[in-house]
């Protein structure tokens, strides 16, 4: 009998792999990484200072002798300074948001984009996708990768897909009971904000199709998965990827959901402590470090994620012999240190989560106004909660108050706002603004 809630499929036979031939895999991959590499100035230069050749790599431990790759250095190789193909022979470009700088430019040849489709086409197939589904993908389009990307996985398990973009709920809602789509694909916040208008619409669960998730583009709790999944009557799956190195499909959630299988034969993953980059023991939490072994017109080595999470080399029920890496906790450059204490957004939302009244809808701020760090955490109170008597709502702010101290050990500041107050987003929610930075 299937222990699992439906039937366990493996879209490429490479992710059941025995470790051993993996290795070998990956170590010729490695070699070749790096000679494609190679023929990028940066590269060129960093991997003659470090006297590294593609012949001089031996084993996979090797990979630490590579130059780092940060998120600085591709924005100063901008455009296109790391292209390692000729012009002629791209297929596509993306981009990331460029929020905090220039964006920074990826490119794709032919190979490139089938390998993505087909990394793409793992983890979905693992999250319960089959070819007779229909897809709805509520991700913005264009320069960002993620509607893309499991666009086009979703084509190659062969489902039917309605490209619905990001925006207009309530037409999202429309579409949805509509079509009677059985998966769902968007950021988890997104997913909340459906929800939540699909309620407010009079819209129940069982009204709709859906049947799995497929969730990417931004941290997510466990709680958060259980409140959509009540919210959506349908089963969640996590993913993840990083525009840097390919976009979604660098590692996803199989049937079993205990972590989060990485395609070890297409990404080298490491997990390092963020301050000495020395590697952190199995189940340790770390920065993910990952290196791209069959990537060819933008070949990218030891690329620093800054997303903290950890990995999970045990065996898994479901016969995928791929690392697991842990949903991810936070970043290095979002977590917020108050008081001299490490704090991620994503505790918050598990202490939000954890009471009941607070909605899912949050923002922080944070301020020093003399001497010492202030937090304010503005939340939403669900509206068959919010009321007009004051102890009430003094009770209700002082409950989330103290689950905020239990999980993160800081006091902050709640401010509990009506219903519909804050800003919903239809693609990677805004969290933190920190009023210290300006």
């Amino acid at each position: 009998m299937n222990a699992f809630p439906f039937e366990n499929k493996v879209f490429d036979p490479a992710e059941a792999m025995p470790r051993k031939e993996l290795a070998a895999l990956q170590l010729q991959r490695l070699r070749e990484a790096v000679a494609r590499a190679a023929c990028v100035p940066f590269y060129k230069k960093a991997l003659a200072k470090a006297k590294v050749t593609a012949q001089s790599i031996r084993k996979l431990e090797d990979v630490r002798r590579l130059p780092i790759t940060t998120k600085a250095d591709l924005r100063d190789g901008y455009p296109l300074d790391f292209l390692a193909i000729p012009r002629a022979q791209v297929a596509r470009f993306h981009c990331s948001s460029g929020t905090t700088g220039k964006p920074i430019f990826v490119a794709y040849n032919r190979h490139d984009l089938n390998t993505w489709a087909d990394l793409c086409a793992r983890f979905l197939t693992a999250g319960g996708l089959r070819s007779e589904h229909t897809v709805h993908i509520a991700f913005g389009y264009g320069l960002f990768t993620g509607g893309f990307g499991l666009h086009y996985g979703c084509e190659r398990v062969g489902a039917a897909v309605l490209p619905a973009a990001s925006g207009n709920t309530p037409r999202q809602v429309m579409l949805l009971k509509d079509l009677g789509a059985d998966v769902l694909v968007c950021t988890p916040s997104y997913a909340l904000n459906i929800a939540e208008v699909a309620q407010g619409q009079g819209v129940k669960p069982k009204d709709l199709s859906l049947k799995f998730a497929h969730f990417g583009g931004e941290p997510w709790t466990e709680d958060m998965r259980r409140q959509i999944e009540a919210g959506l009557g349908l089963m969640a799956f996590n993913n993840y990827g990083l525009s840097e190195v390919m976009g979604p499909g660098v590692s996803g959630e199989c049937v079993a959901r205990n972590g989060m299988h990485i395609s070890e034969d297409h990404f080298l993953v490491e997990c390092l402590d963020p301050d000495t980059l020395e590697p952190v023991e199995d189940g340790q939490r770390g920065e993910l470090v990952l290196t791209t072994l069959t990537k060819q017109a933008m070949p990218i080595l030891r690329y620093r994620t800054r997303d903290i999470a950890h990995l999970d080399p045990s065996p898994c029920p479901c016969g995928r012999t791929g690392v697991r890496m842990s949903r991810i906790v936070g970043r290095t450059d979002d977590m917020l240190i108050i008081r001299g204490v490490n704090v991620f957004p994503s505790q918050i939302e598990e202490a939000l989560l954890r009471v009941e009244g607070a909605a899912p809808h949050y923002f922080i701020e944070v301020d020093r106004p003399g001497k010492m760090d202030e937090v304010t955490v503005k939340v939403e109170v669900r509206a068959q909660d919010f009321s007009d008597r004051m102890s009430q709502m003094e009770a209700l702010r002082e409950k989330i108050s103290r689950e905020i101290h239990s999980i993160t050990t800081i006091r902050v500041n709640v401010e509990l706002v009506e219903p519909q107050t804050l800003d919903r987003s239809a693609g990677k929610a805004v969290r933190v603004i920190d009023h210290r930075k300006k």
